[in-house]
């Protein structure tokens, strides 16, 4: 295993206000994509933000309720959207670990997020019982790019993230060797030269490193 220093991720700005988050979701759409009246997330929002520990934390709509594909479009990096790699069809097949339970309901909070640079250049088989050991949760692709869809500045160059904590489970049980990743396009292959510079869900393989991929996580998921 790589060896690592025990220092948070680099800067991150703070994560807006939830009701300043629910009105930014509701202005992209998401939730027509859910299936949900903008006042549902306002009022969840509101009350939500009333405890005096709510700052820091990630408004998110359930996978179930509106998937990665609905919602990598919506990304937005130097004018560009968002794209899920060609190779991904099957992306909303990216399930939550057995190990990661996502609170019922269509909203939910996310606190406590961190990108995980101190992880770089570790693989996604290293990364996952190294968080659980921490009590940390990874994140699922879907509370990824809702973390930048609120804080695009938590994607930057060098300092992207894998969400580990969603998997495809094949017919046989077994876990596809793929974990999902959000991080740049460079504008090479299938991507597309119009594509450089451009938010992208991607994968790597469960037993690879990359030295620009850190491993997102949180303290906890709660039902607001």
């Amino acid at each position: 295993m790589p060896e690592t220093t025990p220092v948070t991720s680099a800067f991150v700005p703070e994560l807006p206000a939830l009701t300043a988050q629910a009105e930014k979701l509701i202005e992209l759409g998401v939730h027509e994509i859910a299936g949900l009246p903008a006042d549902q997330l306002r009022s969840f929002a509101k009350a939500a933000e009333a405890p005096a520990d709510a700052s820091g934390t990630l408004l998110a709509v359930h996978p179930e309720a509106a998937p990665a594909s609905a919602l990598a479009p919506l990304l937005r990096r130097e004018g560009k959207p968002g794209f899920v790699v060609a190779d991904m069809p099957d992306v909303d097949e990216f399930t939550p670990l057995g190990s990661v339970t996502l609170p019922e309901g269509p909203l939910y909070l996310v606190t406590g997020i961190d990108r995980g640079d101190h992880m770089a250049n570790w693989s996604p088989d290293e990364a996952l019982p190294a968080l659980t050991k921490e009590s940390r949760t990874p994140l699922v692709l879907t509370e990824g790019i809702h973390w930048v869809l609120q804080q695009p500045e938590a994607l930057e160059r060098n300092h992207c993230f894998m969400t580990i904590g969603s998997r495809l489970r094949k017919a046989n049980g077994t876990l596809d060797s793929r974990t999902p990743a959000i991080w740049i396009s460079n504008g090479t292959g299938r991507d597309g030269r119009e594509r450089r510079n451009a938010p992208k869900v991607g994968w790597c393989w469960a037993g690879n490193r990359h030295t620009w991929l850190g491993f997102a996580s949180a303290t906890d998921r709660l039902a607001g």
